[in-house]
């Protein structure tokens, strides 16, 4: 059994007691029952994944994960291949959105390449887990080997091991890649059976004409692979990236070690789609952040029946939208943890049936 296999294999669904116990707290707070939404059920999804009956987080981490994609040769994207690895060293600078949203909400970024085209400067914060230069054009051929596509996913499962063991409790993900909207979106059309067309937008701000071309591009892609939705590391392998690939480690792992994962928006929903693909009881323990303006993000969400806590029409990936919403999963915990009861406030419940009088 390979690393990622046993990985996969330690994720177990939610205990229902647990669920049951969570909810029996929260109908006891002073509230009417069910009146704070999906807060509520957010908070009973963090007690049965951490196993705590008053979770808290001290090491909120989101993991930036980037790579290339060898079908950015097929101008599918607004921008050239060379902004990835620039927008790599802006992360490390600290001036992107994900670093102005994780200095906010006091989040640790971990930043990786796991196959940037470009080979970058050395840096004491940038992780080195390259796969290779960026995937190849999956017109003409697999994105990367099967090999390839199993390393990237033990490369995430290794560095979001690293994390936890470092204190990490409450992770996030998020990703950096020109033309990865691309490789979300053949993804999800062959998961979800819908045409390409259906499920590709305008990524970095394309226009329509560049769009339909960025459909047609996928779809001869899916008649030439013919990826079967039943192996998702094959699926991965013929149109996928390296850092979905690691995205998609970074949720087993986090699921096995009963860590909450925050999943923020398209390409992360990819990600998920092949995740779950290969440990069905892991869409219990994924949290979705929000739900993206690229419109295969919906089918993504809908697909694995998850709930976005925002719809702010995000559509810049990096983590923002997870990041964003870990200050849900935060109030939602404090609402749990720190709301008094009924019976502790001396808060009168709500009333009886006045009975009936005899006649």
């Amino acid at each position: 059994m390979s690393r990622f296999e046993e990985v996969a294999a330690a994720i177990r669904p939610h205990d229902p007691a647990l669920l049951e116990r969570t909810q029996t707290r929260l109908d006891r707070l002073t509230k009417p029952p069910g009146s704070l939404g999906q807060l509520e059920a957010l908070a009973r999804q963090v007690v049965a994944t951490t196993g705590k009956d008053r979770p808290g987080f001290a090491g909120k981490t989101v993991f930036c994960f980037a790579a290339d994609h060898g079908v950015a040769a097929e101008g599918v994207s607004a921008y050239p291949q060379a902004v990835t690895a620039q927008m790599v060293l802006n992360f490390l600078h600290g001036g992107a959105a994900i670093n102005v949203l994780a200095r906010q909400t006091g989040a640790r970024i971990v930043v990786a390449d796991l196959g940037v085209a470009e080979v970058l400067p050395p840096h004491p914060d940038l992780v080195n887990a390259r796969i290779g230069p960026g995937t190849a054009n999956f017109r003409h051929g697999p994105a990367m080997t099967r090999e390839q596509a199993r390393a990237s996913v033990e490369a995430g499962i290794r560095i979001a091991a690293a994390e936890l063991d470092r204190g990490a409790d409450l992770l996030a993900t998020g990703e950096m890649g020109i033309a990865n909207t691309t490789a979300a979106s053949a993804i999800v059309a062959t998961v979800t059976g819908l045409d390409p067309l259906e499920v590709t937008g305008y990524g970095t701000g394309i226009d329509e004409d560049r769009r339909v071309r960025k459909a047609v591009v996928i779809r001869e892609a899916l008649a030439l692979h013919h990826p079967d939705p039943r192996d998702p590391l094959a699926v991965l392998a013929a149109v996928g990236g390296f850092e979905i690939g690691a995205l998609v480690g970074v949720m087993l792992c986090g699921a096995a070690r009963r860590t909450p994962v925050i999943v923020d928006g398209f390409i992360s929903g990819a990600a998920a789609l092949i995740a779950c693909g290969l440990a069905p009881a892991l869409r219990e323990h994924l949290i979705a952040a929000h739900r993206s303006a690229e419109r295969g993000h919906q089918a993504a969400l809908a697909h694995l029946s998850l709930a976005p806590l925002l719809s702010l029409g995000l559509r810049l990936g990096e983590g923002t939208g997870a990041v964003l919403a870990m200050s849900l999963v935060e109030a939602a915990c404090r609402i749990l943890n720190e709301m008094a009861t009924f019976e502790s406030a001396g808060v009168s419940d709500k009333s009886a049936p006045t009975p009936t009088a005899p006649a």
